[in-house]
């Protein structure tokens, strides 16, 4: 792949010109320039070579008039799947270049390529070739937040006649065990990671960080290969500022050590005599494993690394703000150590949560797992993760009818923890609304007695999911629950009750397979009297994505029987217009 097409090459363009242009710009290069019409070709010693010329050059540089384009020289038996696209934002999102590659087909792999280049490279690769000739045609010179994209077409050694093998994993959701190169592991444009490390640090210490005229920051993105985000406009007047490192693992930790090193400089050279720890912060949903039962993990880390750590308390939580502080001290190698141990505890939470949520993705249609909030985002600003939830009534999703049909669950809570969900003044219960979408009342108390009480949650399944996720979690964040014990709540779903057989199947055959398939237990009680609607309950008993399953696989069933209604009610024949229907026979 060290062979680069030169177009738009002027007509008194001779070899000694194009060896002059690649040596003025220290460019090096293998043999001769074979130059034709128009165009020339020339080898690069290595890849590293090409990519540089393709970056330097390329829209760049003029030769007698002409701007030159420079590119992978691809034989056409040879442009099939793989293209390469350069010049992408540096502060583009992996989720907006997911979104971008996959309008055009099935991506099977996306590849970061290392330059040295603001900007990202990445290799992609398609599932046909007519995906990868649509994505070169509209992304090739488009505009993305003013950087004007160059796609490519690299060599695919591994070309078939139909450009690749039949049934290869499509689209971005695939899961299971990673592919090599693929946005399951680390392989992603140097602008995102699979989680990033936010650290806090001393306000006063922020400008050292970013040096004179910011050289000291680009400095330690550069030895780090990091992207590195400093919050400085966020909480005006706070003590401490947040910074987002994207990179690996040993990237980020590579920077947070360098930042470290900076700061303890800064305080000697300002007299500051007060210990400076590291502050990371992390979404509250990994915490809990990262500290482990009776806190075993974050004991034997603090015992391995020789450190103290502590982490803020869950009553410093609030909706829009998921993230806790955890606060390491001991010396800077220490620290270094504690980091690496503690972020491997969270990306290993994050991974297990995100193959468990990838499920509940494929079976809610246009389900936006970075608009649940149940995970960091990546943009500037991630401890709010309101930043990309859509307001009350525009909800994601799709159904037969155009918008996601609403539908109405009953959840049962504990009675004391009512006070919980409502929130001070009803402040809490008012952002969930808000934040999930759905409409969430609290019924009346059915005694003095009743030990539960009934959460009534009308919306849309994007809703549905993401307010019942809140308060399983609430719950368990209040200590309703025991530090060992699972989160189960019991939900009612009403059905038709000319549907509730279907629920239930022959001989009770499908109730069944519901619960074999999702944990959950299913009931539909016997003998019940259908209400004013003419419906009946479904009852559901588990853990919050055994709950989230049945739901699911139950709203399946009924969809199911509405269509084949539909269906039954356009084959039946229409009355002439003005025909009375038929009278019985009198016999």
């Amino acid at each position: 792949m060290n062979k680069l097409y030169i177009g738009n090459v002027s007509a008194e363009a001779s070899e000694e010109d194009l060896e002059s242009v690649f040596k003025q710009w220290k460019i090096p290069h293998s043999g001769s320039f074979l130059v034709k019409t128009g165009y020339a070709f020339v080898d690069c010693p290595d890849e590293k070579a090409a990519m540089m010329a393709i970056d330097v050059l390329s829209g760049k540089v003029e030769l007698h008039g002409k701007v030159l384009e420079v590119e992978h020289s691809v034989p056409k038996r040879q442009r099939s799947c793989k293209l390469q696209i350069r010049n992408i934002p540096p502060h583009m999102q992996w989720e907006v270049l997911d979104g971008m590659l996959a309008q055009y087909g099935a991506v099977e792999s996306c590849e970061q390529v290392n330059t040295d280049t603001e900007t990202a490279v990445v290799n992609v690769r398609y599932a046909t070739r007519d995906q990868a000739r649509l994505a070169m045609e509209k992304l090739n010179g488009s505009m993305m937040e003013n950087y004007a994209l160059k796609v490519s077409y690299i060599p695919d050694e591994t070309a078939t006649p139909e450009g690749g093998p039949a049934g290869g994993r499509r689209g971005f959701n695939a899961r299971g065990p990673p592919r090599s190169g693929s946005p399951g592991l680390g392989a992603r444009p140097k602008v995102q990671s699979d989680i990033p490390l936010r650290v806090l640090v001393p306000t006063q210490f922020v400008g050292a960080i970013i040096g004179k005229e910011g050289a000291t920051i680009r400095n330690i993105t550069k030895q780090t290969h990091s992207k590195i985000d400093i919050h400085r406009k966020e909480n005006a007047g706070a003590a401490e500022k947040p910074i987002t490192i994207h990179s690996t693992p040993e990237g980020c930790s590579n920077a947070c050590r360098t930042i470290m090193d900076i700061m303890q400089k800064e305080a000697v050279d300002t007299k500051f005599t007060e210990e400076i720890p590291l502050k990371i912060l992390a979404h509250n949903n990994f915490v809990g494993r990262l500290i482990g039962k009776e806190g075993r993990n974050l004991k034997k880390i603090e015992q391995d690394t020789e450190t103290k750590i502590t982490i803020s308390p869950l009553q410093d939580l609030t909706l829009y703000n998921p993230e806790r502080t955890i606060t390491i001290k001991g010396s800077i190698d220490a620290c270094s150590r504690a980091e690496e141990e503690v972020m491997k505890k969270i990306r290993e939470s994050y991974e297990s949560d995100m193959a468990a949520m990838s499920l509940q993705s494929n079976l809610i249609p246009g389900l936006n797992l970075n608009a649940l909030g149940l995970f960091p985002s990546g943009a500037p600003g991630m401890g709010s993760s309101m930043a990309n939830v859509p307001p009350p009534g525009a909800h994601g999703g799709c159904s037969y009818g155009g918008q996601p049909e609403s539908e109405t669950v009953h959840l049962f809570i504990p009675a004391l923890a009512v006070g919980a969900i409502i929130g001070k003044q009803g402040q809490h219960i008012k952002q969930l609304s808000h934040f999930a979408g759905a409409s969430i009342k609290i019924a009346p108390a059915e005694g003095m007695d009743a030990k539960h009480r009934m959460v009534i949650i009308v919306g849309p399944p994007e809703a549905q999911f993401k307010a019942q996720c809140r308060i399983f979690g609430k719950l368990k964040e209040e200590n309703f629950f025991g530090p060992k014990e699972e989160v189960k709540l019991e939900a009612h779903i009403k059905v038709p009750s000319f549907a509730a057989g279907r629920v239930i199947g022959k001989g009770g055959k499908t109730v069944n397979e519901l619960q074999n398939l999702t944990c959950a237990e299913v009931v539909v009680p016997r003998d019940q009297t259908p209400d004013e609607n003419d419906q009946v309950i479904v009852k559901i008993s588990g853990h919050f994505f055994a709950c989230q399953l049945a739901q699911r696989k139950i709203q399946e069933i009924l969809a199911q029987v509405r269509r084949q209604q539909q269906q039954q009610q356009q084959q039946q024949p229409k009355p002439p217009s003005g025909a009375q229907p038929p009278m019985p026979r009198r016999k």
